[in-house]
C-alpha cells in the first residue's frame, strides 16, 4: 500500500490515463527515447544568489557556460532566473524576465538541444516559450500556477512536474510524493497535456528532511508505478553537504554517488551543475545498468 493509493489502484489509474510504457517524448527537434540511456540536463543559473555557488550575473557569462555545456555533451539546457534555495525571496516578474529572456534569445540558433525554462510563473514561461524555449520546468508541480498546464498543452511543450513539500511537511515521504504526482499529472492531463509530455521530479531538497531525501533516492524505483520518466536533481544539494560536511563547490563526488545510485534506481534524466563529469558517471552507470558500452 502506498498511502491511500495501493499499487494496484495506481496501475489501474496509469492504464486508464496513460498507458503501460514510457513511450517517447518529443521536444522541438529532439526525441527522448526513455530507457535507452540517461539524459543530462545542464543548469544555467542566471541568479547571483544560487545555493550552489554557480550563479551567474550576466548574459555573457550564462551564454558562455551554456555553450561550454554543449561542447561537453549536454542533452538539455535549463535556464532559470530565480534562486530556489531555502529561505530565498521571490523576485519580480520583470526582474526574472530581464535575467532569463536575453539568455534564451542569445542561445536560440546557437545550440541544437532543447532549452528549458526553470520557472513556476505563467508570464515567465509564456515569454520564454515565445523566445524559443521548448520545455517548462515547474518546481511547484502546478500547485502555484495551474495555468502552466494549459500553456504546455497549447504549445505542445513537455513539462517537468516537481513534488515540492515546502508548503506542508509530510511524514511518509514516498507516499506523499506519489500522491502529489498523481494530482499534478491528473491536472496536466485534464488541461490537455499529452501523457508523453509529462516528466516527474521527486524534488530532492524541496521541503524534505535529510533522511527523506536519502530515502527518496534509495526508493526512487517506486516512482516507476506512475509510468512517467523520472528526473533526479541531487547536484550539490544540501543532503550531500550534511553527509560529507563540505561546501557546494566540493560536492562533486557526493553528487556522482547519488546520481549513480539514482540511475540504478530508475532515473531517466539528471539535472546537474558539473556536466562533463556527470556525463561520465552516466555513461559508466548506463553501461552497467542498461548494458550499454558506449
Amino acid at each position: 500500500m502506498t498511502g491511500r493509493l495501493s499499487k494496484a489502484s495506481l496501475l489501474k489509474w496509469r492504464k486508464t490515463r496513460g498507458g503501460s510504457s514510457l513511450g517517447v517524448t518529443r521536444c522541438g527537434k529532439t526525441t527522448f527515447h526513455w530507457g535507452e540511456r540517461t539524459y543530462v540536463m545542464g543548469i544555467v543559473n542566471v541568479s547571483p544568489d544560487s545555493f550552489s555557488g554557480d550563479g551567474l550575473d550576466s548574459v555573457d557569462a550564462a551564454v558562455a557556460q551554456a555553450q561550454r555545456f554543449v561542447t561537453e555533451g549536454v542533452d538539455i539546457l535549463d535556464v532559470g532566473g530565480e534562486s530556489t534555495r531555502p529561505g530565498s525571496s521571490p523576485i519580480s516578474v520583470d526582474e526574472e524576465l530581464q535575467r532569463v529572456i536575453p539568455v534564451l534569445e542569445r542561445l536560440i540558433g546557437k545550440v541544437k538541444m532543447p532549452l528549458s525554462v526553470d520557472t513556476y510563473k505563467f508570464d515567465i514561461a509564456r515569454q520564454a516559450l515565445d523566445a524559443g524555449a521548448e520545455m517548462i520546468n515547474d518546481i511547484w508541480g502546478l500547485k502555484k500556477e495551474p495555468r502552466l498546464a494549459e500553456l504546455a498543452a497549447e504549445r505542445g511543450t513537455p513539462i517537468i512536474l516537481m513534488s515540492n513539500q515546502r508548503d506542508k511537511h509530510r511524514r511518509n515521504i514516498v507516499s506523499a510524493v506519489i500522491e502529489d504526482f498523481k494530482r499534478s499529472i491528473d491536472l496536466a492531463l485534464d488541461s490537455g497535456v499529452p501523457w508523453e509530455n509529462i516528466i516527474v521530479d521527486p524534488g530532492i531538497g524541496f521541503g524534505k528532511t535529510l533522511e527523506q531525501n536519502l530515502e527518496l533516492v534509495r526508493r526512487l524505483d517506486e516512482l516507476k508505478v506512475l509510468g512517467r520518466p523520472i528526473l533526479l536533481g541531487t547536484s550539490r544539494k544540501s543532503m550531500i553537504g550534511l553527509i560529507l560536511d563540505l561546501p557546494p563547490e566540493q560536492r562533486l563526488e557526493g553528487t556522482a554517488a547519488s546520481i549513480a545510485i539514482g540511475i540504478a534506481r530508475g532515473a531517466d534524466i539528471i539535472r546537474v551543475h558539473d556536466v562533463k563529469e556527470m556525463i561520465r558517471v552516466c555513461r559508466m552507470s548506463d553501461a552497467i545498468i542498461r548494458g550499454r558500452g558506449s
